[in-house]
């Protein structure tokens, strides 16, 4: 089953919480747009992951894909990537 979520709007709309919310069973998270100027924050296990660039999923080792709409800056994805290894 395939489930996507979409805003309308620009802004928050809270898709990254209906991402968080719905995609826990998923087995690949994909973000098909957007940069890194809109944070979000998951809790998984007690511990708090604040996240602007790499898909919410990955915290709980759920495949993370982000799609050629999206605007990728290099040293806040490596930085991401680096925190979420160091928390295992």
């Amino acid at each position: 089953m395939t489930l996507t979520i979409v805003g309308s709007q620009l802004g928050d709309e809270g898709k990254g919480a209906l991402v968080d919310r719905w995609g826990g069973d998923a087995d690949v998270v994909v973000r098909y747009q957007g940069g890194d100027n809109a944070g979000h924050t998951v809790v998984e296990g007690g511990t708090e992951y604040k996240l602007s660039l790499v898909p919410s999923g990955a915290v709980r080792g759920t495949v993370g894909i982000l799609g050629n709409g999206c605007v990728v800056n290099p040293r806040t994805l490596f930085t991401e990537i680096d925190d979420l290894r160091e928390r295992g």
